[in-house]
């Protein structure tokens, strides 16, 4: 019995080239792309969605494998720019916890109160990093990172391999998703945004009332006590808005 090995070559080069796409997106997806996951995991998630998603997509690279390095290397540099794209799209969505996170602990008086992140690893507002972890928890809880995975798939389609970036597109789609990772982050802490100006309102009114009462020592703790049976009450509409924009942006990503 004869075995061709012809086309292993060209199966080994394919392959690169995809794990090249899905490594560089699975660095930086929520939730699997995370700092504290070791990067062993992470290139094992990777080589393993790899495995899946190749024979669906074998056919969509066409290479050479007897011509010059130089079309494989761009070919891998175009595979590596759409990963970090897709990846840094469904990423930049946690930002909008984030800047929730800072904006209430401001109003609150605890802007001052920071822990290092640990999805991030550098120093955040604590209430910030509370949101992104819990964001991060509901991601799985609601098995939305199954649409992540769909993301993977449905990038063959968007992205055709060997095809230019459409590098407008691309600029595109980071301000869109920036802006409305601001925006979402502004209207999630809109709550305590009016909270703020209406407790500092009044206690500038009573200190013009009262100049002898100490207003700091008392707005300090009646700000955070406040503030925090506000957040206990809205936390759920919070995370349920949160969850509904990230599904958005995951389907923006796996077009039908």
């Amino acid at each position: 019995m004869q075995v061709d090995i012809s086309l292993l070559p060209a199966l080994a080069v394919s392959f690169v080239l995809m794990f090249a796409r899905i490594g560089a997106m699975v660095m930086l997806l929520p939730g699997l792309g995370e700092v504290s996951i070791p990067v062993r995991v992470k290139l094992g998630i990777a080589l393993m969605l790899t495995l899946i998603i190749m024979p669906l997509h074998r056919a969509a690279y066409q290479v050479d494998v007897q011509s010059s390095l130089a079309p494989l290397m761009v070919m891998m540099v175009q595979e590596i720019v759409i990963g970090v794209v897709l990846g840094a799209t469904a990423r930049i969505t946690l930002a909008a916890l984030q800047v929730a996170g800072s904006v209430v602990a401001q109003q609150l008086g605890l802007g001052f109160v920071t822990a290092v992140d640990p999805t991030q690893g550098q120093q955040g507002a604590l209430l910030g990093n509370f949101l992104t972890i819990l964001g991060l928890t509901l991601l799985f809880a609601t098995d939305t990172h199954h649409l992540v995975i769909a993301a993977l798939n449905e990038s063959y389609r968007i992205f055709a391999p060997g095809e230019l970036i459409a590098t407008g597109d691309v600029a595109q789609l980071a301000v869109r998703t920036f802006a409305t990772a601001f925006k979402i982050g502004i209207q999630l802490s809109a709550p305590f945004l009016v909270f703020g100006l209406v407790f500092n309102i009044g206690l500038g009114v009573l200190a013009r009332l009262m100049p002898q009462m100490q207003v700091y020592f008392i707005g300090i703790p009646l700000s955070i006590l406040a503030g925090f049976l506000i957040l206990a009450a809205v936390i759920a509409a919070m995370m349920g808005t949160f969850i509904d924009y990230l599904v958005g942006v995951l389907h923006e990503l796996t077009p039908r």
